[in-house]
């Protein structure tokens, strides 16, 4: 059946001008960082930074007013820890009580409360759209109130963070947002629970970056930013601007005491490791019990109360033991008991999945070694400048580094909680080392291993897109097959047929007589069989051409591609958009990964023969052996 004049005309105003389409062009070339609506979420980030900050206060103080009844009998919110409390047999059964009520919690409420929380928060920020159940926002921090108020050997940094994520997230499903707005919003929530908790904006951004935004954008760092200097704000109009931890003030070191301070953050990252390990093979230990993991936490309490029994100090949070490190008032025998009764406190306390921080327990760990070792060293190599304050400032920021595989955040939290400028140098230098060596011994950290075991992978680098520094006029088509606008239907079909075996695309741009871009027909659109013979192939355009210019890049060609929902762009001068110069689809952006990916395979060949050059000399001449 023929088409009328009328209805051709109909289908050529379905397609919309030229001028429309070059209109269109610009569009995917630059994404405006920072605009209105950046400044509208840094707003509602200020307001959830000021309201983390007293979210945190309000915390600290539940920790201490359960402290306080649980082992000291009275009603108070300061938050003292439970060895100087005259409580006896009381510091073995009270563990084990808060263990009780959190694994009724978990049932019965929400599994999300167990554990520390970070692991959780990122795999909603990756896979669940930032999304939080409001529930979390109150049941986490009530259920790491309990736990370390009757004892947990945990920090209250985890759970604020936690809290002040779910806080951002949840505030961020009320408002018509995206989700990468919430996302922002729910790191901005992150980074003010641990501003307000320690008094550490700097580093809070960074964790921030390095652990829940996976990007480094400015319309995501602005809000993040603001909230945390407000929830800082609001920390030092509650209880002051002083450090976290006071300590004496360093010297500046020599060039010896700074190598020292590397071999130093080295060990500290193989204990990091072995930290991370112990953990989830604990963690394993518990799957593996044939009871409801409701009960696990009851289980690791009764280690966390006999642990207690013997040392008191394991218990709760333990800032001020931190700072007692730091400062050289806890030393030798008593220093390396104490740190290790911590650590199997910790590790099967957490490993059982209950609910509490990672912060405060890696600092006394990795800080009470590197006094040990900082003290060794003052004591038989003299020479060597170490300064035992440096050296457990080092651990403790380096065992942080290599268990988060968070080094710069590790580095400039220690700075901002001790105020002192000369040991940035030590902590660069053992924080680096640290890092290094939990990469070359453990692909994952502390916080994504638990994900990376449930079949989530998790990327913490960060590269330029590989697409964005590859231009179109380096991968497009510029071996053109046009179709004139003018020519009928019917020439073209018998061309295609007798072309079919050799036809290697299956999109055709159309020009004018003067050679310029009218839009671009499929090999579908050329030989449907309700179009008659005598049409011309202008009247098959029924949209705007979609079109890039020669110096954009790929991902904005890819980008276009998606927002048009076509396989195909045709790649036009800047000068004079109608003048067609290429071709890039598909398959084109595809190619365009050849030159990584042969890099890449040739940098994994190096690397495999770094790793099998020393077996395959030895198999070599133990093969001459034999053969002589």
């Amino acid at each position: 059946m023929k088409e009328n004049q009328t209805e051709r005309e109909s289908r050529l105003l379905v397609a919309p001008s030229m001028d429309a389409a070059m209109a269109s062009v610009n569009a995917p070339h630059e994404e405006v960082p920072v605009g209105p609506r950046v400044a509208r979420i840094a707003a509602i980030a200020i307001l959830i930074g000021l309201a983390g900050g007293f979210i945190a206060e309000a915390l600290l103080r539940l920790i201490g007013l359960i402290t306080n009844v649980v082992f000291f009998h009275r009603i108070a919110s300061e938050l003292l820890p439970p060895a100087l409390a005259d409580a006896g047999p009381w510091l073995f059964f009270a563990p084990i009580l808060g263990a009780v009520v959190i694994g009724l919690m978990a049932r019965f409420g929400s599994p999300a409360i167990r554990g520390h929380g970070i692991p959780e928060v990122m795999e909603r920020v990756l896979y669940g759209e930032s999304r939080i159940p409001p529930r979390v926002m109150f049941l986490k921090p009530l259920s790491a109130a309990i736990a370390i108020g009757t004892g947990g050997p945990f920090g209250a940094e985890g759970p604020i963070i936690a809290t002040g994520g779910a806080l951002g997230s949840t505030v961020g499903q009320v408002l018509r947002i995206t989700a990468d707005e919430r996302k922002t919003l729910l790191a901005a929530g992150a980074a003010a629970g641990m501003a307000a908790t320690f008094g550490s904006p700097v580093s809070a951004v960074l964790l921030a970056i390095e652990l829940l935004l996976f990007e480094y954008r400015a319309r995501s760092i602005i809000p993040v930013a603001l909230a945390a200097a407000a929830a800082t704000g609001v920390r030092m109009a509650l209880v002051g601007a002083e450090p976290v931890f006071s300590v004496p003030a360093f010297a500046q070191p020599g060039g010896l005491a700074l190598a020292s301070y590397v071999v130093l953050g080295g060990l500290i990252g193989v204990a990091s490791v072995g930290a991370t390990r112990a953990v989830y093979a604990i963690e394993d230990a518990f799957e593996r019990l044939p009871i409801h993991w409701m009960w696990w936490p009851a289980l690791g309490a009764v280690v966390v109360g006999a642990v207690g029994l013997v040392e008191p100090m394991t218990l709760s949070v333990g800032y001020e033991w931190i700072e007692a490190i730091i400062a050289g008032e806890i030393v030798g025998v008593a220093l390396v008991l104490f740190v290790l009764l911590k650590f199997v406190s910790w590790s099967i306390y957490l490993g059982s999945g209950t609910s509490g921080g990672t912060l405060a327990p890696l600092f006394i760990i990795g800080g009470g070694l590197g006094a040990w070792l900082g003290g060794a060293a003052e004591a038989w190599l003299p020479g060597l400048g170490v300064d035992a304050s440096v050296a457990a400032l080092v651990g403790m920021a380096a065992i942080f580094a290599g268990a988060s595989h968070a080094m710069l955040a590790s580095v400039v939290f220690a700075f901002e909680t001790t105020r002192q400028p000369l040991g940035l140098l030590p902590l660069l230098a053992g924080c680096t080392a640290a890092y290094l060596v939990a990469q070359l011994m453990m692909r994952n950290s502390i916080m994504t291993e638990k994900l990376a075991r449930r079949g989530t992978a998790i990327r913490t680098e960060y590269a330029l897109d590989y697409l964005s520094q590859v231009l179109v006029r380096d991968v497009a088509s510029y071996d053109l097959e046009t179709l004139p606008a003018d020519a009928p239907l019917a020439g073209v079909r018998a061309q295609l047929r007798a072309e079919a075996g050799e036809l290697t695309h299956h999109g055709f741009p159309v020009v004018d007589a003067d050679g310029l871009l009218v839009g671009v027909v499929t090999r579908r659109d050329l030989l449907r069989p309700e179009e008659p013979g005598d049409l011309r192939i202008g009247d098959l355009v029924q949209r705007r051409p979609a079109v890039i210019f020669e110096d954009n890049t790929v991902r904005e060609a890819a980008d276009h591609m998606v927002r048009e929902g076509v396989g195909r762009l045709a790649v036009v001068d800047r000068r004079d958009p109608r003048r067609l110069r290429a071709i890039i689809t598909r398959s084109d952006l595809l190619a365009a990964h050849t030159t990584r990916l042969r890099a890449a395979d040739r940098k994994e060949r190096l690397y495999h023969a770094e790793r099998l050059f020393a077996p395959r000399r030895i198999g070599r001449t133990r093969s001459r052996k034999e053969g002589a």
